[in-house]
């Protein structure tokens, strides 16, 4: 008799998608990417560390680790939480001798008017939490002496007081120091308020000024992380008691996933479901929009770095998904931080209404500048400062130098959508209206029926109506982002701008997503010119004439034509004429005889 038995599901670790606790991740079994082995050099390194990473890269997890790690109380799990991790094999000589104080700054109510007692109410708890937990190591009575001690500041410096008479070592952890700073500074009528508390006896820089203090006594290790280094700078004279390691090639892949990394894990949980996608093809469809970090000069060329939260929120919804490709690429969370980031960024009032160095940037494939450690808030609005901070919220990456200067690119489609994204919103609040409900419905016309006229008939209006407003867009650059920005809103394609082929540089080809709409039919090429409005109707007839046979040869690129898959790929040749555009209209072949464009108007 054959009985019937029960579908058992095949065991896999968890995906720790969202989860941030180190011990969460190893008592729930979940996959987890080992970067235990850089404690060693984390030991050797100044004893007071600061390093900056962009939001989700998996700061706060790396955290947790070493929290557990050092934490004397922890020593009789070493076994359960490190073993089979190298630090388990390789353990160092500090490992569970400290006494650990953790402060997460996120979780401090970040308005100026109330953060001042928001910072002592939480560091209250921090700090009774501390005085219970390590009640046997510490002096009787303590916590009864903290509590007549009024305010984080007053509290801290009793504490590591009071733990160097013990004879106790502390290792202070401080996750998102800077949330103070991303939280105030997006409201321009708050930089003098800034100003009071992180200079001169502001309460903020007093509670910094401590924690220096305390390394001379009790505080024997920091470790201190952001995504900004703006703070520091103005609290403590650039952190002037410890290193900023965050350019640092020896911790380029501290956080964040290499590619070997990825392709492990793939390989991992396709043995434990059915696969539709062979690990080759998942990298190649991952790498685009998550790939391309670099966090030091040294280190380019050798290794990049994928977002860490993006790749596992990808392998989660694949297996959820029936092992087919997420319909969004990009988590939602990713597009609230960098909302976020948006209103910190628009502290430069020319560059909101301008969007200068961001035009730059789409136009060009890249910038140059010096990364700068540490800088204060009153001077983002120099072009370095401003070009360090798009790079440490991980909007550039680094690319390489040019003429010795440091190259900085867009990492990735992820960061390109946010990128362009901004850039309409600057528009917007200047009188363009957003893409409309009928503009949605020319993307798909685009991507399903081959109908692309409507859409560059209505860019080319909005550009000409918004150009007319402000004579400062006028330009190449105007025009090439505001077509990119447009463009870019297309869920159906990743737009491609500048791509390297075989054949040289093509303005803008959009790469058609058939992993994720296998039924889209068209993809296209796009070749964009350009002529001052001064210049004659000969020089946009050369114009298109040079637009045409660029862009027949890139689309006959082995590049292009591996990526367009079964669909029907059209070659676009537009050119401006000023804020007219004079042209527009398809080739068919690789050459065209006569004048003949499609004037709008």
């Amino acid at each position: 008799m054959i009985m019937n038995m029960p579908y058992q599901m095949p065991y896999r670790k968890r995906i720790p998608y969202g989860m941030m606790n180190f011990v969460d991740v190893r008592e729930d079994d979940c996959y987890f990417v080992d970067k235990t082995v850089f404690i060693p050099a984390l030991e050797a390194a100044n004893k007071f560390f600061f390093f900056i990473r962009p939001r989700r890269f998996g700061k706060s997890l790396t955290l947790t680790m070493l929290q557990h790690y050092y934490d004397v109380l922890d020593k009789g799990h070493f076994e359960k939480w490190y073993g089979g991790l190298y630090i388990g094999q390789h353990p160092t000589p500090e490992r569970n001798s400290y006494l650990v104080i953790s402060l997460d700054f996120a979780e401090v109510l970040a308005e100026i008017d109330n953060y001042h007692s928001s910072l002592d109410a939480y560091c209250d708890t921090e700090f009774r939490s501390f005085c219970r937990r390590y009640a046997d190591y510490l002096p009787a009575g303590i916590l009864e002496e903290l509590s007549l001690k009024e305010g984080a500041v007053e509290q801290l410096s009793f504490l590591h007081k009071r733990c160097a008479e013990a004879g106790r070592q502390l290792y202070l952890f401080i996750d998102e120091y800077d949330h103070f700073t991303n939280k105030i500074l997006s409201e321009p009528a708050c930089l003098n308020d800034y100003k009071t508390e992180t200079h001169g006896t502001g309460y903020l820089r007093s509670f910094f000024d401590t924690v220096k203090a305390g390394t001379d006594s009790s505080i024997k290790r920091v470790f201190v992380t952001g995504v900004s280094p703006v703070t520091m700078d103005d609290l403590t004279s650039g952190f002037n008691i410890g290193t900023n390691y965050s350019l640092s090639p020896e911790f380029n892949e501290l956080v964040g996933f290499t590619e070997e990394d990825v392709r492990a894990m793939l390989d991992y949980y396709a043995t434990t479901c059915e696969f539709h996608h062979t690990t080759d093809e998942l990298i190649a469809i991952m790498k685009p929009w998550y790939d391309n970090y670099c966090f030091a000069k040294q280190s380019f060329g050798r290794t990049t770095l994928y977002n860490s939260n993006m790749v596992l929120y990808f392998v989660d919804n694949y297996i959820r998904c029936g092992c087919e490709v997420p319909d969004n690429m990009i988590e939602e969370n990713i597009r609230v931080d960098y909302n976020k980031l948006r209103m910190l960024i628009r502290k430069d009032r020319e560059f909101a209404h301008d969007a200068s160095l961001i035009q730059t940037i789409v136009q060009q494939g890249y910038i140059t500048g010096n990364l700068k450690t540490g800088f204060p808030a009153e001077q983002i609005t120099d072009p370095d400062n401003f070009v360090s901070l798009l790079y440490y919220f991980g909007m550039l990456t680094i690319d390489g130098t040019v003429e010795g200067d440091v190259k900085l690119s867009i990492p990735n489609q992820v960061v390109r959508e946010q990128i362009y994204s901004y850039l309409l919103a600057t528009y917007e609040e200047n009188g363009l209206e957003a893409p409309s409900r009928e503009v949605r419905q020319q993307y798909k016309g685009m991507a399903f029926r081959g109908l692309w006229q409507d859409f560059f008939t209505y860019t080319a209006d909005c550009i000409k109506t918004y150009s007319s407003q402000r004579d400062k867009q006028k330009g190449e650059a105007f025009v090439h982002g505001f077509t990119l920005a447009m463009t870019a809103q297309n869920p159906f394609y990743r737009p491609v701008s500048e791509q390297d082929t075989q054949e040289g540089y093509v303005d803008l080809f959009l790469k058609p997503l058939v992993e994720t709409y296998p039924d889209m039919k068209h993809s296209y090429v796009i070749e964009l010119k350009y002529a001052k409005s001064k210049e004659s109707a000969e020089r946009v007839y050369q114009l298109r004439q040079q637009a045409i046979k660029q862009v027949s040869r890139y689309a006959s690129s082995d590049t292009i034509q591996t990526n367009i898959g079964h669909t029907q790929l059209h070659k676009i040749v537009v050119v401006f004429h000023g804020v007219d555009m004079a042209v527009c209209e398809e080739i068919f072949g690789a050459s065209a005889d006569g004048f003949h464009p499609l004037v709008l108007h």
